[in-house]
């Protein structure tokens, strides 16, 4: 977690950006971990990423990141280099880093408790279970925080969740998973350009 002094120094600190959003992904750090169901969200910001020409080149101790613009409106691509059930950490640089709420911090993750591609956007709401959000509500003291969910399914009688979450999508599940994270992409625009609840009459 930040110490209190970083915090100061962080407040103290103009940011040199002002985001309308933070965009934070969620997923583990490292190669062996690219493609597994568990990096839906980084899979979501490196989209974003290569779209709109945002290089995640800056590396902080708890995140990496990059700035830019979405439909002209800036905002900051991010994801933690901690692994997925210290998420907290990244989320609690970044808003403080930019002076900004917990509301203007948008978490795309991974959900077991949706049909696989199915979306849904709250702006706030319980972890459900996730231990990355669970880690960012500790870390912020707040749930007050809106998301996007993309559903992965549930795994199979003979596998564990934690099995399934760390295993690659099949070639048919990787056909559908990437036209939602497109989708994803559109909801953001919607978000940015008209509010987030336009885009959740829209897409919930």
């Amino acid at each position: 977690m930040l110490s209190n002094s970083f915090r100061r120094v962080f407040n103290k600190a103009k940011p040199s950006v002002i985001p309308e959003l933070i965009i934070i992904g969620l997923g583990n750090p490292g190669s062996k971990y690219n493609q597994t169901r568990h990096n839906l969200g980084f899979m979501c910001v490196n989209h974003l990423s290569n779209v709109y020409s945002i290089s995640l080149t800056d590396r902080r101790r708890y995140t990496i990141l990059g700035d830019g613009k979405i439909e002209n409106i800036p905002v900051i691509l991010a994801k933690p280099r901690t692994f997925v059930n210290g998420s907290g950490d990244a989320a609690l640089y970044l808003t403080t880093r930019y002076q900004v709420t917990p509301k203007n911090l948008l978490v795309i993750y991974d959900d077991l408790n949706l049909p696989l591609g199915k979306i849904r956007l709250r702006t706030k709401g319980s972890s459900g279970g996730h231990n990355g959000l669970k880690s960012i509500s500790n870390a912020l003291g707040s749930n007050e925080f809106p998301r996007v969910r993309i559903g992965i399914g549930q795994p199979s009688e003979v596998a564990t969740q934690v099995d399934y979450v760390l295993d690659t999508f099949s070639p048919k599940e990787q056909e559908i998973i990437d036209g939602q994270i497109q989708l994803v992409e559109h909801v953001i625009k919607i978000i940015l350009t008209n509010g987030i609840s336009n885009a959740m009459n829209k897409f919930n």
